[in-house]
């Protein structure tokens, strides 16, 4: 007797370890589907009722095939991976009312997902532009620096209004007809040197680059010079 009762205590507490038995599994699992209403993995019910019941990895498995070859709850195959939801034709139909209560919690819960989208939106815009905005020590630094330049200027006007030695319109008048003579006359002499050139190299068996090394011409458009447009 001793012996027996010994080795029955050793079954129950066997058994607790390994959690609940494989109907009781099922319970468990078909309770659990029908009340979330949602496709579940046979790893996904694992992770979620582990801890709470006490879930074995391969009972969770046994129990949905098991539970799927009864017809209490639907399996599908996508590759190698299964997932269990409860049958739905088992579940008790929603009155009239019981619909008209989800429509319009879908509606108010729609319209609380929009009014959320657009303050994201508006909270990214603000944010973008306050990123593309300077900072306090940045835009600090920037008046700093646009005041020493205004200073540098007003120096510099300064400098300029007690000169002596300022161009009266009439002086500034005679320079730029002076320099428009001469650019005429650059612009004229140029041409001249240009047809004659083309002239020689009409009959110069070599090309006009060979001629000019040869000759020692050099262009303006060796020195980058060049000539200020007619005005």
């Amino acid at each position: 007797r001793p012996g027996a009762e010994r080795g029955e205590r050793r079954r129950r507490m066997s058994k607790g370890r390994d959690g609940p038995s494989a109907g009781g599994a099922a319970a468990v699992l078909l309770q659990y589907l029908r009340e979330q209403n949602r496709p579940y993995s046979a790893q996904d019910a694992f992770g979620n009722l582990q801890r709470e019941h006490g879930l074995g990895k391969a009972a969770v498995v046994k129990a949905l095939e098991q539970l799927a070859q009864q017809g209490r709850v639907r399996e599908k195959a996508y590759g190698k991976q299964k997932i269990y939801f409860a049958a739905q034709e088992q579940l008790p139909a929603a009155s009239d009312a019981e619909l008209r209560g989800l429509d319009e919690e879908i509606a108010a819960l729609s319209a609380k997902v929009q009014a959320l989208q657009q303050s994201c939106r508006q909270m990214e815009a603000e944010l973008k532009d306050l990123n593309s905005s300077m900072t306090n020590p940045e835009m600090a630094r920037e008046i700093e620096e646009l005041r020493t330049g205004c200073a540098s200027y007003v120096e510099k006007l300064e400098r300029i209004k007690s000169a002596t030695n300022h161009v009266t319109p009439e002086e500034k008048e005679k320079v730029c007809s002076e320099q428009k003579l001469y650019c005429k006359e650059w612009r004229k002499r140029k041409r001249m040197a240009t047809e004659l050139l083309d002239a020689i190299l009409e009959g110069y068996p070599k090309s006009k680059k060979q001629f000019f090394e040869e000759v020692g011409i050099e262009t303006d458009e060796d020195h980058n010079i060049t000539l200020p447009a007619a005005v």
